[in-house]
């Protein structure tokens, strides 16, 4: 056994948030820590890397118990921890992130770049990352920075690396090429603590589970003794509902017309959005989808072709667009999308005193009044509307970008993978209100790459491969097989094969 934690206990201000809760972790095994949002995972992680100190209970790391740990020594006894949060320097280059603080020196006690880029350059090719060593990381775009956040764990030789939410901002190659990353270490004898929302992710590389709730050990286990559905029943409890979320309604009529529009990442799209529509948008990362939807809301400008919104024809910025009643949250949240300064109250109106940016004074009265509208009806969870945002979950920080655009009477939604490290319960709380939003006319277009919530809430996918758009299928239509057939232009080489014959 690698590593033992046993009757761990952990409370803040009063508080307990771990009640005798353990792990554990053999040598050579993937293992899966799940639970919602709050159920502790962090904490106990946070606990295992030194961040916080336990009240109670052992660790035992290979067959030594350690008493105290600290962010220092945690890397000396062999723990790598990926955090969820990028910890990254925007105003450094790829290398010196890498090895800031353990730079290479030469013989006169200056910095050797060349080594430390040569050596960065050979990681890169072990994990099938295309990266430049000396760019800025302000140049990245968020999934190279999640790759560099993982590449500098892997460059350590620990003995267990602790994973948390690796993928969330990843593309599927890139998590195919994480993924046979992690079994080549694990051959080596190398462990590895997994943290993910996505159980199609852990029943492709974790060998056990632990399931924590709301500070509580649930259960652990065996992956090849559970299901999907049984790993979430034991992650939310009772509340746990599989049943399907679409409904089936009539579409009015068109509301969005794209013609021949191109522009910086997609070619040449001819799409028809209809009101009170539920469109997906899906494919492999980079193929279109999250260019598309940021020409859509003005954030880059279109190189031809046309959008109508109304049978109208609209172009300009996202003020403009704004005005058209578009709205969008875009992807990863913590970076695009929440003001993480500000409270609640302030998240929800921004957008709409943006667009009345003439009136120069704003009634906070007025503002709450409406917050407190769209708080009861989205259910967002919170203390208080004068609480930062980033006091909430996940889930509940969605709930109040969808509340800013409520608030502009936005009438077509674009959603930038929404779902992106949201925990299975309050996934499920974003599809009914997607479902619910589009029962009230509200169109919704969604970029997604999660095949099983497509399948929830779509009326139609929209799939494309290398920037084109290949196809729009009927919801009917909409199988894994289908949809990765098209992504991956499968379909097209099939195509060619059969004339072939």
């Amino acid at each position: 056994m690698l590593l033992e934690m046993i009757n761990i206990d952990k409370s803040f201000f009063n508080v307990k948030v771990l009640n005798d809760v353990s792990l554990h972790v053999e040598k050579g095994e993937v293992h899966a820590l799940l639970g919602e949002n709050g159920a502790g995972k962090s904490t106990l992680m946070n606990i295992l890397g030194g961040v916080h100190e336990k009240d109670r209970g052992t660790i035992t790391l290979d067959h030594e118990k350690i008493e105290k740990i600290n962010p220092k020594i945690a890397p000396q006894l062999g723990i790598a921890f990926v955090h969820q949060e990028l910890n990254l320097f925007n105003d450094l280059r790829v290398f010196e992130n890498i090895f800031l603080r353990e730079e290479i020196t030469n013989k006169f006690g200056q910095l050797d770049k060349q080594k430390m880029i040569g050596e960065v350059e050979k990681l890169f090719h072990n994990m099938g990352v295309d990266i430049d060593p000396t760019v800025m990381v302000s140049e990245l775009d968020t999934s190279k920075k999640q790759l560099l956040e993982i590449a500098k764990a892997l460059r350590k030789d620990a003995k267990l690396f602790i994973l948390d939410e690796p993928t969330t901002a990843l593309g599927n190659l890139e998590i195919e090429n994480l993924f046979s990353i992690i079994r080549r270490l694990k051959e080596q004898g190398k462990s590895f603590i997994f943290i993910s929302h996505k159980m199609p992710e852990i029943f492709q590389i974790a060998d056990k589970y632990t399931v924590l709730r709301n500070g509580d050990f649930v259960g652990a286990g065996s992956i090849s003794e559970v299901t999907p559905e049984s790993l979430t029943r034991m992650m939310v409890g009772d509340c746990y509902d599989n049943r399907d979320i679409y409904v089936c309604r009539e579409l009015k009529e068109p509301i969005l017309e794209l013609q021949n529009f191109s522009g910086k990442g997609f070619q040449d799209v001819n799409l028809t959005v209809n009101k009170g529509e539920v469109l997906s948008l899906t494919g492999l990362q980079g193929s279109g989808c999250s260019e598309l939807m940021q020409c859509i809301f003005g954030c880059t400008k279109p190189t031809s072709g046309t959008l109508k919104i109304n049978g109208k024809v609209v172009s300009g910025g996202i003020r403009t667009l704004m005005k058209n009643k578009v709205g969008m949250i875009a992807s990863n949240r913590k970076e695009n999308a929440i003001l993480k300064d500000l409270c609640l109250l302030e998240n929800c109106y921004v957008s709409e005193h943006t667009l009345s940016w003439k009136k120069q004074k704003i009634n906070k009265q007025r503002e709450l009044e409406k917050y407190n509208v769209l708080s009861k009806k989205l259910n967002i969870k919170a203390n208080s509307c004068k609480d930062l945002i980033v006091s909430l979950s996940g889930g509940n920080q969605q709930k109040v970008m969808i509340a800013r655009w409520l608030n502009t009477d936005a009438e077509i939604f674009l959603l930038d993978n929404p779902t992106q490290g949201i925990d299975v319960g309050a996934k499920s709380e974003i599809y009914k209100l997607i479902v619910q939003l589009s029962e009230q006319g509200k169109t919704i277009i969604m970029n997604t790459q999660e095949i099983s919530e497509i399948q929830k809430i779509s009326d139609r996918c929209a799939i494309f491969y290398h920037s084109r758009l290949q196809i729009v299928l009927d919801r009917k239509d909409i199988n894994e097989e289908t949809v990765m057939l098209y992504a991956t232009n499968a379909h097209g080489i099939r195509e060619g094969q059969n004339g072939k014959q």
